[in-house]
């Protein structure tokens, strides 16, 4: 478990050369396309899932805008499915469980040294609170993190990753799926973040755990439950991405 009390020494440490790329933001502006399609239409169903689509879908591949990643489409149309995406973020939705986005940012020189500077750990962290959270909190307030972030030093043949779960008061994806009394707060959403840098790339993956929103008075996951399965889920889905080197500077 990684001790949170590190996030108060890395905000006081002052950023050097730090270029804050505009970009780095999980607001994604979910595009959703209203297109009938049978349950046997293959190519219906792959052209709802790329109708106004940055990147490409072919077949049950699609192909980040970037060009950094492919990864196994994890929704079918049929189950009400869609994809949306920005230039650097994919997002994955359907009508029942499924609400996930890949984010995948090429690293300027100045923050690449910061990167080496602090280590993985480190550089993590603050990358995640500093421009991720924020983001959250903007949108979600009272949007925090969970005291049991964790950092998972083997990941990508010891590259490491960072695993720290998110609480959004009112920024459920499936909110809008359950009926509920007007009375009631809106629920408490919780989304796990896997973050990660590779091949000269800041990766960020994040997933909702839809039955907290979906069971409501039925669930009763317990927090190390609720984070077993988040991490299961995230970890599942990057077995299922190829990730693709940018080409050498000067290159195309």
């Amino acid at each position: 478990m990684l001790d949170l009390s590190l996030l108060n020494r890395l905000r006081a440490m002052k950023l050097r050369s730090f270029v804050v790329l505009p970009f780095l933001s999980l607001s994604v502006a979910r595009v959703l396309a209203q297109t009938a399609v049978q349950a046997d239409g293959r190519a219906d169903a792959a052209h709802a899932l790329a109708a106004q689509l940055y990147g490409k879908v072919d077949g049950d591949i699609y192909t980040s805008a970037t060009g950094l990643f492919k990864v196994k489409i994890p929704v079918l149309p049929q189950l009400g499915g869609a994809i949306s995406d920005t230039p650097n973020i994919v997002t994955f939705d359907d009508d029942y469980s499924v609400h996930t986005s890949l984010g995948a940012f090429p690293l300027s020189r100045e923050v690449k040294w910061e990167y080496e500077a602090r280590g993985p750990k480190d550089f993590l962290v603050y990358f995640f609170t500093s421009f991720v959270m924020p983001d959250f909190r903007t949108r979600f307030p009272g949007a925090h993190t969970e005291e049991s972030a964790v950092f998972l030093p083997k990941f990508q043949d010891g590259a490491g990753a960072l695993l720290i779960f998110a609480l959004l008061p009112g920024g459920s994806f499936f909110e809008q799926r359950v009926t509920v009394s007007t009375s009631m707060p809106p629920a408490v959403a919780k989304r796990g973040n896997l973050c990660f840098v590779k091949d000269g790339c800041f990766f960020v993956i994040s997933t909702e755990l839809a039955e907290r929103v979906i069971e409501r008075s039925t669930y009763k996951k317990t927090v190390e439950e609720e984070n077993a399965i988040l991490r299961e889920r995230l970890l599942n889905l990057v077995e299922k991405m190829q990730f693709i080197p940018p080409p050498p500077a000067g290159k195309s």
